[in-house]
């Protein structure tokens, strides 16, 4: 059974595996379902315990009127997006709580909030990927493309090649290479080089390493390569970028 935690009087969270209890809901709610193995998320306009949040990993019941004052918004439809990374942190910190006692509850309460915000905010802007842009691929095939990009979210950092990912990930290339795309909307090499660039980003706005070893950290075997590829992504050169952040 899941772990119930009352967020607030307008939203309940259950975390863990099992099944959602029944009891005191919120009134008229919506709800929300993570699973992070399959890396998705779905939307219920009308949840209940039972098939409608069968297997995922954490539950979200808020009131519709507290979506409504908050966001601006209630969706109105069922859906399922594909899990983006950002997300995917959020919802992991929140299953893998590992404080105990009222410090965890709040702790996991709170994350729980920071979670459907994010998750509102990625429905508004329209950045989310349906699930079913897996198109023609098999239910194990779309799974085994989430864990290569939840792989490359976690070893970003790591020398990654094509190849690498489909072995990891039990997938071979040709199939990875095209259900990415449809899944994602970017290639693998996109996706690496995103991730890259934004680990760079944090590393020269929190650290004083010098720009040419953060660039090596991120996988550019030379400076130039990556002051091209930060320029692209950002607007601006590395050195930039730690000028301005210097000079505030």
């Amino acid at each position: 059974m899941k772990t119930r935690i009352d967020v607030s009087p307008e939203m309940v969270a259950f975390i863990g595996p099992g099944p959602v209890p029944a009891g005191d809901w919120p009134h008229r709610s919506i709800g929300f379902g993570y699973r992070l193995g399959r890396a998705t998320m779905a939307f219920h306009p009308k949840p209940r315990p039972g098939d409608d949040l069968a297997g995922a990993d954490i539950v979200f019941v808020v009131m519709q009127s507290a979506c409504k004052r908050i966001f601006g918004t209630v969706p109105a439809q069922l859906a399922t997006w594909h899990l983006p990374s950002e997300i995917r942190v959020i919802a992991q910190a929140v299953e893998d709580c590992r404080t105990g006692g009222m410090a965890g509850t709040t702790l996991r309460a709170a994350k729980s909030i920071e979670l459907l915000c994010v998750t509102f905010e990625r429905m508004l802007d329209g950045s989310l990927i349906p699930a079913d842009g897996a198109g023609a691929l098999s239910a194990i095939e779309a799974e085994r493309i989430a864990a290569a990009r939840s792989l490359i979210d976690d070893h970003w950092h790591e020398k990654l090649t094509l190849d690498s990912i489909s072995r990891a990930c039990g997938i071979n290339r040709a199939k990875l290479t095209r259900g990415f795309r449809s899944m994602f909307a970017m290639s693998v090499a996109d996706a690496i080089a995103d991730r890259r660039l934004g680990g760079a980003r944090q590393m020269l706005l929190a650290t004083d390493l010098p720009v040419s070893s953060i660039g090596y950290r991120c996988g550019y075997l030379n400076n130039a390569s990556f002051t091209r590829a930060f320029s692209r992504r950002f607007g601006q050169a590395p050195s930039q970028l730690r000028n301005a952040r210097l000079a505030a």
